[in-house]
């Protein structure tokens, strides 16, 4: 059977299991600028100045067009 290629639909993290974890996005946000021709240590500062919200927003900022982050937590969402 010979089928139409689907487009390839953005990345989802669920940041409420073990994906959420600082040190994951982290891993997925090096892979990321590397592919994306991005300065990691650029993010890195930026994401890393506060706390774990500021490291989520942060990485909607430089990756939301590509990956798409998923939770249940209220203050997130926001």
């Amino acid at each position: 059977m010979i089928v139409k290629k689907k487009e390839k639909s953005k990345i989802e993290i669920d940041i409420d299991g073990p994906e959420g974890n600082a040190f994951h996005l982290l891993g997925v946000a090096k892979n990321l600028c590397k592919k994306l021709n991005m300065d990691f240590e650029t993010f890195h500062r930026e994401a890393y100045s506060s706390d774990y919200t500021n490291l989520i927003k942060t990485f909607d900022k430089y990756f939301g067009t590509i990956v798409t982050i998923a939770t249940s937590n209220a203050d997130l969402l926001k």
